[in-house]
């Protein structure tokens, strides 16, 4: 949940109706993002003064309209628009006046916000590769048939062993077998969920972490904790002090590059982390996606574990998300488990998906948009460091995003609040807690969800001309 909540006007019209509008107006204005989720109806009930039932109606009124997505036990969230950008019916949107109120708070394009709030990579040579790709693909009959067949549940051979390739980039050195090709690296964490625990089981995570395990662990009824982590990832002492009251099944962890905090945890750590894991039977699940932007990555933990070891990765952050395919690295022990998994979730990835990223990561293409993007990075780094001089953040030179702790008196949903004002959405630290512990005041910026380099820079100049102006600036404007 991003903070944003809306405020009941006095019209005449019914409070379920007031509430819809007001969401409806807050999505189309770029306040709410796709994938974000709406407060919980009995929170929102209370902060409005009205019933439960009233804010039923008003989430099924949205979900009717294509705005929403309710989750059976999870909660509502944002959609995702069509291939044609529409999410919603013409009887939902906004008003003129009120999109024309809305466009005025926000710089650039009309009618949108400069996001520093998506992880996102940044857009470099994939979409003129992939009309070369396809280009070969239909002149190749025999193996266009071939993909249209189904296929092994962990991918073809070629597949798997692109797979073992790219995740040797991050250290990982196996043979294909023990490499299994997913439908992105949520798909393939979701299967290894699914293998390894059952429900009830405890996991741990970072105590600030990827937003995806959250809402695997309430689907699958998982037990999350999580783990005290300080400037250079996971506390090794909490971590064994945890497992020891705890009985844990698994540890969730991105110990390169951590999301949202860049850290990267030192090898002595790494080291300890492992000895904790052989001495408490514990599985450790190791998301590299962020590892791929690297060129030298450290050890995975993985390699120190060789019967207790998973690694997760896939092409979404250093390539491109809409490709869609992931790769899962396991032990011998645990690949029939996780194959009958993806046998029973989706029967196979998508051949032609997984053909297309085995034909960039073999041909050497994969190398060259990876650099093309490290390059794309840099440059963004440099208006950060430009523009943000005179503030501390934490970050890493091959990291998308940055990690801003905020100054007194700031607090984070006053300052989410301001941002949106002036215009730029970015991530508080709520949106990355894990159970129930207490969000500290900071904001996650990612550099690649703005536009343009001078969409960036904007952005970044309104976001350091609020934190120049204070919360009282807020307030007297």
């Amino acid at each position: 949940m991003n903070g944003w909540m809306p405020t009941l006007s006095r019209s005449s019209e019914p409070k379920y109706r007031s509430i819809a509008q007001a969401y409806s107006q807050a999505i189309h204005g770029g306040q709410m993002l796709p994938g974000e989720k709406l407060p919980a109806h009995r929170l929102l009930a209370k902060k409005l003064n009205v019933t439960t039932g009233t804010v039923s109606r008003a989430y099924a009124e949205l979900e009717r309209g294509g705005l929403v997505v309710a989750r059976v036990g999870d909660g509502t969230y944002v959609a995702e628009p069509d291939a044609d950008g529409v999410r919603i019916q013409d009887r939902m949107r906004p008003a003129p006046e009120s999109s024309e109120r809305a466009a005025a708070i926000m710089p650039g394009a009309p009618g949108r916000l400069i996001d520093l709030g998506q992880n996102v990579p940044m857009p470099t040579d994939e979409a003129f590769l992939l009309t070369q790709t396809l280009r070969e693909l239909a002149a190749d009959e025999r193996l266009a048939g071939e993909l249209l067949l189904y296929q092994p549940e962990g991918g073809r051979r070629s597949h798997r062993e692109a797979g073992a390739r790219w995740l040797a980039r991050m250290g990982c050195t196996v043979a294909a077998e023990r490499v299994l090709v997913t439908q992105g690296a949520q798909h393939g964490l979701a299967c290894v969920l699914r293998a390894v625990l059952r429900p009830g089981d405890t996991i741990f995570a970072e105590a600030l972490s990827y937003p995806g395990i959250v809402a695997l662990a309430r689907q699958l009824r998982l037990n999350l904790v999580g783990i005290e982590i300080d400037e250079e990832g996971i506390v090794p002492a909490a971590l064994e002090r945890a497992c020891g009251l705890l009985a844990p099944r698994a540890l969730f962890c991105v110990p390169t590059l951590h999301n949202p905090t860049t850290a990267t945890l030192s090898e002595a750590r790494r080291a300890a982390i492992a000895g904790i894991a052989v001495r408490h039977h514990l599985v450790v699940i190791e998301d590299l996606v962020p590892a791929a932007l690297l060129d030298a990555p450290p050890t995975p933990l993985a390699a120190r574990l060789p019967e207790h070891g998973i690694v997760i990765s896939s092409l979404s952050k250093a390539v491109a998300p809409g490709l869609r395919v992931g790769y899962v690295q396991a032990p011998q022990d645990w690949v029939g488990k996780i194959l009958a998994v993806i046998r029973s979730d989706c029967w196979m990835t998508s051949p032609l998906a997984a053909e297309i990223a085995a034909r960039w990561i073999v041909e050497g293409e994969v190398d060259r948009l990876v650099a093309q993007q490290r390059a794309q990075v840099d440059a963004r780094h440099a208006i950060a460091a430009e523009v943000l001089a005179d503030w501390t953040y934490r970050t890493d030179p091959a990291s998308p995003h940055l990690w801003l702790p905020l100054a007194e008196p700031w607090r984070a949903a006053e300052f989410s609040a301001a941002l949106r004002q002036a215009g730029v959405l970015a991530k508080t630290a709520d949106s990355f807690v894990i159970g129930r512990g207490s969000a500290p005041h900071a904001v996650r910026l990612s550099l690649g969800g703005a536009r343009s380099h001078e969409a960036l820079r904007e952005g970044l100049e309104l976001l350091a001309r609020t934190l120049r102006n204070g919360p009282e600036g807020l307030y007297s404007a």
